[in-house]
């Protein structure tokens, strides 16, 4: 047989055995009792049914098929859960199985090749971060012990709204800036923003917009991680987006690292400081199981800032419009801290446990306008079966906090703000509660949200106690907008413009 007749046979041949193979894996899904789901194209899958907003999409199709679903996204089989009993399954459960993340563009590019909490690979790397993030980083001793920190902070930030004088402000900007303030001292040891310093290499201005870039950019449904063969062509040009704000972070982070290690050469028994110093402790540990190299001091780094500055930032503007918007509901919370706190002092983090209807607006609050609409991609690591149905091995998951909190099954009139729905509830943000996850849940539960509630809590609690809010001239509450954009935090649309009077003297603080 000449050449071209072997060539054309091993063709025929390959053709045969991928049909084949094809053939095996239709009749073995067959078998499989599968979820519901819409049937999908070829080669995109369900992606024909996705719009501008992913989540909004996904459940107006959990209407339909239920509270457990299969798409096929692109090549990737995808199960979405938007119910709490769902949401328990994958996440307690079946915990150990679904704690898996499928890689992707975000964690490539985004975070040093996967080398963050959010996107490392479930393993010893992903396990050694967490333990230090908890018992170092987040440990009760070293949040009281940054407490200071944080009421320096929001000293600046009150005085920053008393002297806009009446003027209206965007409430984001403010709510950033001390998020961004407080969280920069508590993790890089001082504001790398600050005017006044001269070393300092990017404005805080500059950075908001890298933190909402990042964030944006983390959340968008990017066509190249679903199908593989269109990944090299960019087409929406999220990858090159993803690139240029690395960048500018890792220049950012180099300069910060380059300071912490030009401040512990020759010092000997040098203490720590900051969270940076904490991890840069653990750079060559002999101790330490996975070694932690530079790369993944600056991801952790990075997720310890984006993380701390966007999603409380993002909480608190939500909170402020759901109040203007239903004023018996401001009265009512500003009656609490007028009785419990008196109008003689602000509001300190050791009061918030006083203060049921505040702690009750704020979950309604991450019911309805969570932080992230879904938790992070998951995927099983092997065949696993949950409720009735078989997810086989490598189905990704997406738990959708956004429609947990409209299931009318859970919720008596689930799209209006009612904070007493929460009065006299044990219902928590800790994980425990699948009703309400705005932290997630299990292995992959986000370790830093003790930080980031007390931030939400006291900041809420002072805008609440020691300002009058109106909206700007010509403005009414029907007017406020209420839609959101896509991205990681799931921010509003159109930011909420107010004017602050003040209510208590700022000597009080």
């Amino acid at each position: 047989m000449d050449a071209p007749s072997w060539a054309a046979c091993g063709i025929a041949c390959l053709a045969a055995a991928s049909f084949l193979l094809l053939l095996s894996g239709h009749f073995r899904r067959r078998k499989l009792k599968l979820p519901p789901g819409p049937k999908p194209w070829p080669i995109i899958g369900n992606l024909n049914l996705i719009g501008p907003l992913l989540h909004r999409s996904l459940h107006d199709l959990s209407r339909i098929y239920g509270p457990i679903m299969k798409l096929q996204v692109g090549s990737y089989d995808m199960v979405v859960c938007s119910s709490a009993d769902m949401a328990k399954a994958f996440l307690k459960t079946h915990d150990a199985v679904f704690a898996y993340r499928p890689k992707n563009a975000a964690g490539k590019y985004t975070a040093y090749n996967y080398s963050g909490m959010t996107w490392s690979p479930y393993g010893p790397y992903f396990q050694q971060a967490r333990k230090i993030f908890l018992a170092q980083l987040f440990s009760a001793a070293r949040l009281q012990s940054f407490e200071y920190i944080r009421v320096e902070e929001m000293r600046l930030f009150t005085r920053n709204l008393f002297e806009a004088k009446g003027q209206s402000i965007n409430l984001k900007d403010h709510l950033s800036d001390l998020n961004l303030n407080a969280v920069c001292r508590m993790v890089l040891g001082k504001k790398y923003t600050d005017k006044s310093e001269s070393s300092n290499i990017v404005s805080a201005e500059e950075f908001r917009k890298m933190v909402d870039e990042l964030f944006l950019l983390t959340g968008v449904l990017n066509l190249g991680d679903f199908i593989p063969l269109l990944d090299f062509l960019d087409l929406q040009g999220y990858i090159k987006r993803m690139k240029a704000v690395n960048k500018k972070f890792d220049r950012f982070l180099e300069h910060v690292l380059g300071e912490h290690e030009a401040r512990r050469v020759g010092v000997k028994g040098y203490e720590t400081k900051d969270m940076v110093d904490v991890l840069l402790q653990h750079v060559d540990d002999p101790n330490l199981e996975v070694k932690i190299e530079r790369h993944g001091v600056k991801a952790l780094t990075q997720e310890l800032i984006a993380g701390g500055t966007e999603g409380s930032a993002a909480s608190v503007e939500w909170a402020m419009c759901e109040l203007l918007k239903n004023p018996k509901i401001f009265n009512k919370a500003t009656q609490e801290l007028d009785n419990i706190i008196g109008r003689e002092r602000w509001v300190q983090e050791a009061d918030v446990a006083n203060l049921p209807y505040l702690n009750a607006v704020i979950r309604e609050m991450m019911r309805l306008h969570p932080v992230g609409a879904f938790l992070a991609h998951r995927f099983a690591s092997q065949d696993c079966k949950v409720a009735e149905y078989d997810i086989p091995k490598g189905t990704r998951v997406l738990v959708s906090k956004w429609s947990i909190g409209r299931d009318p099954e859970l919720w008596d009139d689930p799209e209006n703000f009612r904070p007493e729905r929460f009065i006299g509830k044990a219902i928590n943000v800790k994980g425990q509660d699948f009703e309400l996850l705005p932290f997630g849940s299990g292995r992959r539960m986000c370790p830093g949200y003790n930080l980031g509630l007390r931030m939400i809590q006291t900041s809420l609690a002072n805008l609440i106690h020691g300002f009058t809010w109106k909206l700007p001239e010509n403005m009414t509450r029907e007017d406020l907008n209420m839609e959101e954009v896509s991205g990681l935090s799931t921010p509003k649309k159109i930011p909420f413009i107010a004017v602050a009077e003040s209510r208590l003297p700022l000597h009080l603080y």
